[in-house]
């Protein structure tokens, strides 16, 4: 390959690049306007972010990011324009939008047309640090808070992290009061010498605290939660059979000493409660109580786990909390595994009173549908693309009078090093209002 080959790929490859980045402000653009319409709701998604994950294949952390830029790129003209154009790259862009302000966007557009994309996020880090200096001590501490975790070579899961002072007073009380347990038993186990010959191993305090965590955290999880099968409390709903059977039948459905409750909160409470039979006459006097059933047993909750280890609504990545029945228990559904599945909160009330409805048998047997009655896939499809998509590209640029070659995008930087105390500086100088005048200004 001789260097007039080479000299043609680099061009190809600049402007191919300008061209991706042009694409990119008209995505951007989608996403906002998508957001802003919550087009996302219609297929049960959580957020804009959500449905790129399933739509478009963009992992969380990307989604996240294509979705923050889109919504500060409505307050930055100039900046979406010099996207638009394809002057500056995405990386630039999503460096600038963490910053940028429609009084300050000019000047890091400027920063970004002649400096490489690793001075640019230089100059955003350094910036910023320079913001958190000027925050008062509570709002570094609570915006500084954060706890890491990771699993060693030798299996020893490491703790790294930064609490707020109150968090940390509450940590250290409860690692005391968990200490102080088991100080005594620890006590005489340290004085009694080993029994195998080796040396002596005394407990230090850092081993104590050690032990004194896991307590804390034995006790923690002792009290039933959300993915436990204990019931650390009771809210009695009252609801008559007929409604169970028939959100549209008339009769009782309401909170024992609170509001009243639609049909279809009551049912989707019911998917999974310990439930009492009880008879009344007319006047209401209880003539007989039956005894309480239909609440999944624990064996089953724990195949429903190991089955569907996760929300079973298309695109939802939560962990299953609430058990549904695909036929109702109140139209005589059993409480089974292939009549039931494990969503989340958020798609067991999507379900129930949020118009979307599941049939069919789990685990490979579901359909999901929307309000509208739109099947919901279980996997994106991927868009269909024309046999050359840079060509078609190029073609629609041009029709829009991008005029786009391998020099758009190029920086004018000659290897100068970076400045970056004085680019925060001037980025951090006080700044006039748009539209005001100075006295005795020309």
């Amino acid at each position: 390959m001789n260097d007039n080959d080479l000299d043609r790929i680099e061009q190809r490859l600049a402007e191919l690049s300008a061209h991706i980045d042009a694409a990119k402000h008209e995505q951007l653009s989608l996403i906002a306007e998508f957001d802003r319409r919550e087009g996302w709701a219609r297929g049960g998604f959580r957020s804009a972010a959500h449905w790129l994950g399933f739509r478009i294949g963009l992992g969380q952390v990307a989604a996240r990011e294509h979705v923050r830029v889109a919504r500060a790129l409505q307050q930055l003209p100039h900046t979406g324009q010099a996207l638009a154009r394809g002057q500056i790259s995405f990386s630039k862009v999503r460096a600038i939008t963490r910053i940028a302000t429609p009084e300050t966007e000019e000047e890091l557009i400027g920063l970004a047309r002649c400096a490489p994309a690793s001075y640019v996020e230089k100059v955003v880090r350094g910036y910023r640090r320079a913001e958190r200096l000027q925050l008062d001590r509570a709002q570094r501490q609570h915006q500084g808070r954060f706890l890491h975790t990771m699993t060693d070579d030798d299996g020893m899961l490491v703790i790294h992290g930064r609490l707020p002072a109150e968090v940390g007073a509450l940590l250290l009380k409860a690692l005391e009061r968990a200490d102080s347990a088991e100080a005594p038993a620890q006590a005489d186990s340290a004085e009694a010498p080993a029994q195998d010959g080796s040396a002596d191993q005394r407990i230090t305090s850092a081993q104590r605290r050690a032990d004194a965590l896991g307590r804390v955290a034995e006790q923690a999880l002792s009290a039933p939660g959300p993915m436990q099968r204990g019931e650390p409390y009771h809210v009695v709903v009252h609801v008559d059979a007929e409604v169970l059977a028939d959100p549209a039948a008339p009769g009782q459905c309401g909170i024992a000493d609170g509001p009243a409750l639609s049909r279809s909160t009551a049912r989707r409470l019911c998917c999974d409660a310990a439930v009492v039979a009880l008879a009344e006459d007319a006047k209401g006097t209880p003539l007989s109580v039956g005894r309480k059933h239909r609440r999944v047993s624990t064996p089953l909750w724990r195949a429903l786990q190991a089955r569907d280890r996760q929300c079973c609504f298309p695109g939802c990545e939560r962990p299953g909390r609430q058990v549904h029945h695909l036929r109702h228990w109140a139209e005589g559904g059993e409480t089974s595994a292939p009549n039931t599945l494990m969503l989340c909160d958020r798609c067991h009330y999507l379900v129930h009173e949020g118009g979307f409805t599941v049939k069919g048998e789990a685990p490979d047997g579901l359909v999901f549908c929307a309000p509208d009655g739109r099947a919901l896939c279980a996997c994106s499809v991927p868009p269909p693309l024309p046999d050359d998509p840079v060509a078609a590209l190029q073609v629609e640029h041009a029709a829009r009078g991008l005029a786009i070659d391998a020099g758009t995008s190029e920086i004018r930087w000659w290897g100068e090093p970076l400045d970056l105390d004085w680019a925060v500086h001037g980025l951090m100088r006080p700044r006039r209002p748009v539209g005001m005048t100075v006295p005795g200004a020309t």
